[in-house]
């Protein structure tokens, strides 16, 4: 099912809303994420595509039909919360048969029905169990069985994975990708975890403050924010921001103390103008074999196993980079490194919107 919201606005009181006019278009069978940090509305309009919450402007669409009244139970949705909201005095079975139960579907194919489902998510030799008795990921997968048992045309996801310990949220990710995938639902996902969306969604809507700022892949998000908050906001470690001017005399440079990059392209800059340059942390390189150098201080050294995170002062500004894990430079020390202009990314310091 295709989902399309026109010019949404939710507001919970008179002088705020909590949704901007939101414009947002989700092909059949994709799995979008609702990204950004608490409060920025992204459980609003979930719960709006879910019929809980009415819009105050604008129209939602599936396949092209309105359904601003359209109640919830009408609208062919499974939902998976944050807490699981399984019933405790109900076996695995008849928590995934509950829905079916509701919608008064017989005993025999209700119980069929959710063994099926039971099986898409490896929950066979569970049936008879109490969510007492399950762990952490086992009551997800519970969750999960009971969200696609109706056959949903879209499945809604809110924080699935904020309740499971590091190993657990790996499973679970590879474990909803492959579902949503066999069974070609539209999902759309709350998350504030960017590693979540990164690599479970085809696309990204990244949310601030009621408006979608960026709509994409997750690699055109990374590889292209298109604003500052965005480019802070993807990526881990976060990239990195060197604040400077850039002067157009002879050649467009960028400045900041006694580090100058010139950039051989046309850009529509004025002179002097403050930007904010920005720079992936895996596209530092000690040593000044780049077009960019620099010297910086280090103040911290962390070993990650695969790579050495170092923490570094440049400027008056405050970087992180990886180097190899044979490396462990002291606090103190001061490095050379430098960056290839191909990865620079430049940003206008005053309204954040990208530049370069």
């Amino acid at each position: 099912m295709k989902i399309e919201l026109r010019n949404v606005s939710k507001a919970f009181n008179k002088n705020t809303n909590t949704i901007n006019n939101l414009d947002l278009m989700i092909p059949e069978g994709e799995l979008v994420a609702l990204l950004g940090p608490s409060g920025c509305g992204k459980s609003t309009t979930m719960l709006m595509i879910a019929g809980i919450i009415k819009p105050n402007d604008g129209t939602i669409l599936f396949d092209d039909e309105p359904v601003n009244d359209v109640e919830t139970k009408d609208r062919n949705i499974g939902m998976v919360f944050q807490s699981y909201a399984l019933y405790p005095h109900m076996t695995v079975l008849d928590n995934i048969a509950f829905p079916l139960k509701q919608m008064k579907v017989s005993k025999e194919e209700r119980y069929q029905r959710a063994k099926e489902a039971a099986k898409k998510v490896y929950l066979e030799a569970f049936l008879d169990r109490k969510p007492s008795e399950l762990s952490g990921g086992q009551q997800q997968r519970v969750a999960l069985a009971r969200a696609i048992v109706k056959k949903p045309r879209v499945l809604l996801l809110d924080e699935p994975l904020s309740n499971l310990d590091a190993r657990l949220k790996i499973e679970m990710r590879e474990e909803i990708r492959r579902l949503q995938k066999d069974l070609g639902i539209t999902t759309i996902m709350v998350t504030h975890d960017q590693e979540e969306a990164m690599t479970m969604a085809d696309r990204i809507a990244v949310m601030k403050e009621g408006n979608i700022v960026q709509y994409s892949t997750p690699m055109e998000l990374y590889q292209q924010p298109q604003n500052y908050f965005v480019a802070q906001f993807i990526g881990t470690p976060p990239m990195n921001f060197i604040e400077g001017t850039v002067s157009n005399e002879s050649s467009l440079y960028f400045k900041t103390g006694e580090t100058k990059l010139i950039f051989p392209i046309d850009v529509p800059i004025q002179d002097n103008q403050s930007v904010s340059l920005g720079i992936r942390p895996h596209e530092i390189q000690v040593g000044s074999e780049g077009d960019l150098q620099f010297k910086g201080k280090v103040l911290l050294a962390e070993s990650l196993g695969h790579a050495t995170l170092v923490s570094a002062e440049v400027e008056k500004s405050y970087i992180r980079f990886m180097i190899s894990p044979q490396l462990m430079p002291t606090a103190g020390a001061i490095l050379d490194f430098s960056v290839k202009k191909e990865a620079v990314h430049l940003f206008d310091s005053k309204t954040g919107e990208r530049l370069v």
